[in-house]
């Protein structure tokens, strides 16, 4: 009787113990982002610069908007995968390329190296 019941106990540790263990998600929900601003497009500084289109980006409870701007990308290769909304999920923008997934870094934009001074917001 004494086995049975130490068998019943271990298995409701063990089994209160994976519940424990769950993964919980918590998200903020903001709906789809405006639709993109309208801009002139400067013109290239030099050939290793790419261009990255504007786009929306969640900040907080609303949007906020990232001017379109040239830039070298992280390593050479490297393209430039827009941020998108699908399913009801945001996905930023990142860099991709044979060295792999290189997520964006707003820091990075004012990196002097890797953009352009003259086409920046620098207001994020």
């Amino acid at each position: 009787m004494r086995s049975i019941f130490t068998g019943v106990v271990t298995a409701l540790l063990v089994g209160t113990g994976s519940a424990a263990l769950g993964q919980v998600s918590i998200g903020v929900q903001i709906g789809q982002p405006p639709p993109p601003r309208v801009y002139v497009v400067p013109a290239r500084p030099s050939p290793e610069f790419i261009w990255v289109e504007g786009y929306w980006y969640p900040q907080g409870r609303h949007y906020a908007w990232h001017d379109g701007y040239w830039t070298r990308p992280p390593y050479a290769g490297a393209y430039w995968v827009e941020p998108y909304y699908e399913h009801g999920r945001y996905v930023a923008g990142y860099w991709e390329g044979g060295r792999g997934r290189f997520e964006h870094d707003h820091r990075s934009d004012r990196d002097r190296d890797r953009r352009d001074d003259r086409r920046h917001d620098d207001r994020h």
